[in-house]
């Protein structure tokens, strides 16, 4: 207690009450004291010190997988412990470093269809210095465009799979990079992200992990169950229409796809939102373990 009072500026009878009462209020409910947590712990030196502390206070008090005690850690899994070995798969760091990944917002924004409800216009988001009338096109444009020119990475990133690519390739007797530049310019090798709701282009199989994706992380969430999942959902939106939505990019469908996932898969130590809507979950480490 000391020790604590010196570093913390906590006085000691304090702390020794706050224990006191989190341990008796255990023992009379059975485990029913919990500590909420959020993400501003990991931003401090020795954070894992301190999660280990709380872990082994709620060990010893009998609280974990206790309903209504435990730890609540309401901002996401930052100390999940298969990082490590996981992101070498998800990566391919095996094959290449480092990875290009493409931003989540990106990725979902298309592949969530929220572009197809987008009432931001390019004029709202400009500089008043900037010449409006060469800034035509809706946001989803602009990612495109951004694909196109190699600014920004995307998954996936033909609408022909690249093993088929290198086939077609050889069966050309070309290089495969040069017949990928040439089928591009002569337009029979498109990008997948000009027709993000073509049936090739969908994602079909996701693996979720450091994160409640159906939950607090993922921005949209009614778009991400109607579009992703094709479930029950709440979206409230309008499809505004090909002449109201103006993608100048990208192709338009009459009718936007609903669940273009055949696989969700999600590693957490909690039956999280995302857990609820896998196909399959998997356990991970706590951080006591």
């Amino acid at each position: 207690y000391v020790g604590q009072e010196k570093i913390t500026g906590v006085p000691r009878q304090q702390l020794i009450t706050v224990a006191r009462q989190f341990a008796e209020n255990a023992d009379k409910t059975h485990g029913k004291s919990m500590v909420i947590i959020g993400a501003a712990m990991n931003h401090w030196y020795h954070s894992d010190m301190n999660y280990r502390g709380i872990i082994n206070m709620l060990m010893l008090c009998g609280c974990i997988g206790q309903s209504g005690g435990g730890w609540a850690h309401y901002v996401g899994q930052e100390k999940l412990r298969p990082q490590t070995g996981w992101t070498a798969l998800a990566f391919a760091l095996d094959w290449i470093r480092p990875p290009r990944q493409q931003n989540s917002t990106s990725f979902f924004y298309a592949h969530t269809d929220q572009w197809r409800y987008e009432k931001l216009t390019l004029g709202e988001v400009l500089s008043p210095l900037a010449d409006q009338k060469t800034f035509g096109g809706s946001m989803i444009d602009y990612n495109v465009r951004a694909k196109r020119m190699g600014w920004l990475p995307s998954a996936p990133q033909l609408q022909t799979n690249p093993l088929q690519v290198v086939k077609d390739a050889n069966a050309a007797g070309l290089d495969p990079k040069d017949y990928t530049v040439k089928s591009l310019k002569d337009g029979s090798l498109k990008m997948s992200c000009e027709d993000p709701d073509h049936p090739a282009n969908w994602p079909r199989n996701m693996f979720v992990w450091r994160s409640n994706l159906l939950g607090s992380s993922g921005k949209g969430h009614e778009y991400f169950l109607k579009h992703l999942l094709g479930t029950t959902h709440g979206v409230q939106g309008k499809d505004l229409g090909k002449d109201e939505a103006k993608p100048t990019e990208v192709v338009w469908h009459d009718q936007a796809p609903e669940g273009k996932l055949d696989l969700l898969v999600t590693l957490d130590f909690r039956m999280s939102t995302t857990c609820l809507y896998s196909d399959i979950v998997l356990p991970t480490a706590t951080w006591y373990e």
